[in-house]
């Protein structure tokens, strides 16, 4: 008998498997299948089935939910294997995706893109920028100037760097109109409400705001649950950083309303010395759910003060070169202060001293969207958006000329004084707004989409004098240069896909773009600014998918990118120069395979650029640098994607691309200003082949996800990338070297009664502790024969940690 009772519970346990569908019978991958308040819960894989194993007898409440859709409930006695097919209704709140949908690729889409989940989202924010989030998607390579990822972050895709990149949130833009960069730091905590993201590498696929020239990213925030619920959640980490967010979601009230909330704060030492991080943000959305139409509005914001650390590190202070680090000081004119901040630093060394050289910015965001479904097949959506950002950097500078700042030589008895210490705050105040449109048309074989939006900037620059040691004729507040730049921007598209028959599928996208940019005023340099360009861009795309079955596709295209220039092109640009237009010609030949338990993309991709504007060591009359057109540059190379679950408790995936980034002729200049530094002659130096600066050849990145619990789970990731050039020399002397790091995250949750997910998560980053520099910077001049180069990098952190605990009630 008792050896009947022992062997009674290891006969009890049962199977519990089945298909998710819509109601039209195709399957749903990655629903959310659970027993509540157990343990038990799996996610449909890309047939749409799931599997629950080791169930005890028992009655359950069965919850299956699904984006887009409205969640099923269902009471479910078990005593034995069971088949369970279920099918989903499509939920109102399905109308939040066509605010997003003009601008998306599909998996019969010819472009190679990359999806990014609410649950892989979730899993990797523990207070970081969104690129340090994102950065093992492919051809991915991140940055910090702070070295831990909060604060000033970067990211370039397949080496093309972030005023390449376009950025829109639901649609409407988000890279600044003058300088074509997204400021992450603007954005803390973002990812928190944000439910999913596309990456689209090359061209892709038209889309609002600045030309996607490298890649763009596609980020359609939070979608209201139709259950409420609240979430806190807290993390403590190295660095002193901490990160607070709460959270509540209204769920659908009375089956048309929603509504949700955030609140976040996060804060940071940093690892480099006083690059400290002091952020807040807030996300509040509301939204009317129709059966035919949807009106949301929303609104999001930031407020940063962060410590600046964009000065990076001296080469020679990183490879603790005592007699390098002499020679830096001696040709900067360090002051003693600075001497000693830079011999005694180390790999944390911070250029600034001034106990308040932040930069103060806030900035808010409001959008409102409508759509309407006229009728089954016809959906017409607009948006309209507004966005405020005005903030300043503030600085100490020791010794500057009066004349740079308009202001008088000082007389004081027989002594001219023709410079000051002061410190001054140079200040953005700018407002951008707009609309979005499209119309999106699906009948039988037949896609199409017509697409598109207006908008304006307008913005002031201008600089304030707080505080000199010698005032001169200036006074509080006076501006020693004010300019304004008005921007605006329209495009219209057209992009339709064609079933030809059950395997073949054809895809044509147009887009008209104009650009009409004006700036005047006078620059911080005191010159004189009189900026009146506009420029009309015609944007066509082609492409055909040919699908082997609904799992597994092949696909080619051709696309066509225009890119105007940048602000500092046009205001730093020598006299009687204008700088042209840049072209991408972009072709991509791609593979795609998914199966039941394994996936696997390759794509061959050719970037071919006309009059790619390229640093080349080149200076205007005031020192600034300036970038050169040059005729033949491309980017080509191979990526491969894949991933494989091994069991339930283990998966694996990995990403690698290996390319070529080449320019065909290039001519660095370096400026000679003779042995006593009282002359001045160019010295060009031609280059055929070279390698485009920060433009590794290998870029890889890998997990390992192990589950020995149903409620526990570890993944070590890893990230690769090859040696990057500071220049387009192509010079051993002036790269990154290539670098390898591994971090690690430990996941606890549970769920029960009392709230509906605990979630403990502790991430290591850097696991190895390796000490590597992500980005930096180089120039050079000469004084006959004594020539200087130098590099500077931005160093990253070693081994680090976060530890989270989050509450969902």
């Amino acid at each position: 008998m008792l050896w009947l009772a022992l062997l009674l519970p290891a006969t009890s346990q049962f199977v519990l498997e089945g298909q998710i569908a819509n109601q039209k019978g195709d399957p749903l991958p990655g629903a959310t299948i659970q027993l509540k308040s157990t343990k038990y819960n799996s996610v449909s894989d890309i047939d749409g089935k799931y599997k629950m194993s080791s169930i005890p007898a028992g009655d359950y409440l069965l919850k299956v939910s699904y984006v887009g859709f409205e969640t099923l409930e269902k009471s479910l006695s078990i005593n034995e294997n069971q088949v369970l097919n279920l099918e989903l209704k499509e939920s109102v709140l399905q109308g939040d995706a066509v605010f997003v949908y003009a601008t998306r690729a599909s998996e019969e889409s010819p472009t190679t893109f990359t999806s990014i989940d609410s649950k892989e989202i979730a899993e990797r924010n523990n207070g970081q920028d969104i690129p340090f989030i994102l950065q093992y998607t492919p051809s991915m390579v991140v940055t910090s100037d702070a070295g831990n990822g909060i604060g000033y972050t970067g990211v370039r895709i397949r080496g093309s760097d972030p005023t390449r990149i376009n950025v829109t949130v639901n649609g409407v833009p988000i890279n600044d109109s003058e300088s074509h960069g997204v400021f992450w730091v603007n954005m803390p905590d973002f990812a928190s409400s944000v439910d999913n993201i596309q990456i689209q590498r090359g061209v892709g696929t038209s889309t609002n705001g600045t030309a996607a020239f490298g890649a763009s990213m596609n980020m359609q925030t939070d979608m209201p649950s139709i259950e409420p619920y609240a979430e806190v959640n807290n993390s403590f980490g190295s660095f002193n950083t901490r990160k607070h967010t709460v959270e509540i979601n209204s769920g659908l009230i009375n089956d048309r309303f929603a509504f949700q909330g955030r609140l976040s704060n996060i804060a940071s030492d940093g690892f480099i010395d006083r690059a400290s991080s002091d952020l807040q943000s807030y996300f509040l959305s509301g939204g009317y759910y129709g059966k035919k139409t949807v009106i949301k509005a929303l609104t999001f914001g930031g407020k940063e003060v962060t410590y600046q650390s964009w000065w990076g590190t001296p080469q020679s202070r990183l490879e603790n070169d005592e007699e390098g680090m002499n020679e830096v000081i001696a040709n900067n004119g360090y002051s003693e202060e600075q001497t000693a901040n830079l011999l005694s630093s180390g790999r944390t060394f911070n250029y600034y001293l001034y106990d308040n050289e932040v930069d103060n910015y806030q900035q808010d965001h409001y959008q409102l969207h409508v759509s309407h479904e006229v009728f089954e097949g016809l959906q017409l959506a607009a948006s309209g958006h507004y966005t405020y950002g005005r903030g300043y950097y503030e600085q100490f500078r020791e010794q500057d000329d009066l004349e740079d700042y308009n202001l008088n030589d000082v007389v004081i008895g027989e002594d001219t004084i023709t410079s000051t210490d002061l410190i001054r705050r140079r200040w953005l105040d700018n407002h951008f707004y707009g609309f979005t449109f499209s119309a999106n048309y699906e009948s039988g074989k037949l896609k199409a989409t017509l697409g598109g939006g207006w908008n304006r900037y307008d913005g002031d620059h201008f600089g304030e004098i707080i505080w000199s040691q010698f005032a001169s004729n200036g006074s509080i507040r006076d501006r020693y240069y004010d300019n304004n730049g008005l921007k605006t921007d329209f495009n219209i598209f057209l992009k339709a896909q064609y079933q030809l028959s059950q395997k073949l599928s054809v895809f044509g996208d147009a887009q008209i773009r104009t650009i009409d940019y004006r700036a005047r005023g006078v620059d911080n340099d005191q010159r004189d600014i009189d900026v009146a360009s506009n420029f009309t861009f015609f944007n066509p795309k082609v492409g055909a998918t040919y699908a082997f079955s609904k799992y597994d596709n092949i696909y080619a295209s051709f696309a066509v990118g225009n890119r105007e220039p940048v602000r500092g092109d046009f205001i730093d640009a020598e006299v009687g120069k204008t700088p042209s237009q840049e072209t991408l010609h972009n072709l991509e030949i791609g593979f795609r395979k998914n199966a039941s338990n394994y996936m696997f993309h390759a794509n061959y991709y050719l970037m071919n650029y006309q009059n790619q504007l390229v640093l080349t060591g080149a200076v205007n009359d005031v020192g600034s640098s300036i970038r050169v057109n040059v005729p033949d540059s491309y980017r080509t190379g191979v990526e491969l994607v894949g991933a494989y679950t091994l069991s339930d408790q283990l998966s694996l995936g990995g990403n690698v691309t290996l390319s070529r980034n080449k320019i065909a002729s290039y001519t660095e200049i370096l400026y000679d200003y003779g042995p006593a530094f009282d002359e001045y002659k160019v010295v060009e130096t031609p280059y055929l082949e070279t390698n485009i600066s920060f433009s590794p050849e290998v870029i890889a990145g890998g997990q390992l996800t192990f589950s020995p619990l149903d409620v526990l789970s570890f993944t070590l990731y890893g990230k690769y990338v090859g040696e990057q050039y500071l220049d387009n020399t192509s010079s051993n002397d002036r790269k990154i070297d290539a670098y390898f790091f591994n971090d690690l995250k430990a996941d606890f949750i549970i769920s029960n009664d009392m709230f509906q997910e605990l979630r403990l998560s502790l991430m290591i980053n850097n696991l190895f502790n390796q000490l590597y520099s992500s980005n930096g910077y180089t120039f050079g001049y000469a004084g006959g024969d004594y020539v200087v180069r130098e590099n500077y990098y931005y160093p990253q952190a070693g081994r680090n940690f976060m530890l989270s605990l989050g509450l969902k009630f």
